[in-house]
């Protein structure tokens, strides 16, 4: 029988594995450990050094780049290891990501147990893994030339991709668990589709904020530094004014501040309206999961940002943003089919 159970269970294999992968990657940026393996070697790669003498090798590689030589000039052996192992662990886990999409799909499409949609749909998975993988290299490449950083632009794309993928390997294991058709509210579902839209935009946002650093800034809430609304660093990092709000620090945090605010009014509108309609237990349930999940992200945004980013609030507010895309994918299903 095509699309039977075994291929549902492979896609939310997937995204438990994009899940633990993020939640990794989350913890491997804030201990700013996303340069310490220097080389990409798809094989050898997954070998740690296993000696003081590979050890110490890794660590002479290391020294070559702008990182260490203008951040982490007084970092020993040892310190080396600890930002060494989260970045070890993240590339580990993201080529157990592509062996668990790609071995299973090639057995399914042997077995002809794909129906030709799911099919197209798989295809489409299997690209947005690859691009994924490849604009992580493309992302710590940036770190590796003349700056001690990567660029917050790729570390965006980097992260954005890694939601989109988890999110369309959702889409395509609800499609396979709820294959019934049913009439569509279409004004209700767009809505659904506009919150989703935002929320994407604030993820981008999000990924800005943590690749400049501006987390560390303008640590007050409601208003920020020296109780104002609007800081004036906001409009005067960079030049001209709307470079500020892509690449400067106050001016991205501005941005992201206030974007939740219209987050969470977009949600609580679907969520009022949806009050309003006759919907079905699960129709009602990713609706009320919407509304609760939104409020939590919000107050662990204020907390992550007036306790100055601590690793682990830091790591819990990605997770929560992506819990959040994972109730929004949901409730839009089941307002789409």
């Amino acid at each position: 029988m095509k699309d039977n159970n075994s291929v549902r269970y492979w896609l939310m294999t997937g995204c438990v594995l994009i899940f633990i992968m993020v939640i990794v990657g989350g913890i491997t940026r804030l201990t700013h450990s996303g340069l310490s393996i220097s080389n990409y070697k798809l094989i050898s790669g997954t070998i740690p050094p296993l000696n003081e003498v590979e050890w110490q090798e890794a660590f002479d590689l290391y020294k070559q780049y702008p990182e260490y030589q203008k951040l982490n000039y007084n970092m020993n052996l040892e310190e080396f290891k600890g930002i060494y192992f989260w970045e070890w662990i993240h590339r580990v886990i993201g080529r157990l990501v592509g062996l668990v999409f790609i071995i299973p799909f090639l057995y399914f499409l042997i077995r002809k147990r794909l129906t030709n949609a799911t099919f197209k749909k798989c295809l489409v998975l299997l690209f947005l893994g690859g691009f994924q993988g490849f604009l992580g290299w493309y992302m710590v490449k940036s770190g590796l030339v003349d700056r001690p950083d990567v660029s917050h632009y790729r570390l965006a794309m980097h992260l954005t991709t890694a939601f989109i993928t988890f999110a369309y390997t959702l889409w395509v294991f609800l499609d396979l668990t709820f294959p019934e058709k049913k009439a569509v509210d279409k004004g209700f579902r767009n809505l659904i589709r506009w919150g989703m839209a935002v929320l994407l935009v604030q993820i981008v946002w999000g990924a800005f904020v943590a690749g400049l650093d501006a987390g560390w800034i303008h640590n007050h809430w409601p208003l920020m530094s020296d109780g104002k609304l609007i800081h004036e660093t906001v409009t005067i990092e960079q030049n001209p004014v709307w470079k500020n709000f892509v690449e400067g620090k106050s001016g991205v945090q501005f941005v992201h501040r206030y974007l939740a605010y219209i987050v969470v009014a977009i949600i609580g509108v679907i969520w009022w309206k949806g009050r309003k309609r006759d919907l079905d237990i699960l129709q009602q349930r990713g609706v009320n999961l919407l509304m609760i999940a939104i409020l939590l992200q919000f107050v662990l945004g204020v907390l992550t940002l007036i306790l100055q980013v601590p690793v682990w609030l830091g790591v819990l507010h990605q997770v929560m943003a992506f819990l959040l895309l994972a109730t929004i994918t949901f409730t839009l299903h089941r307002f789409s089919k």
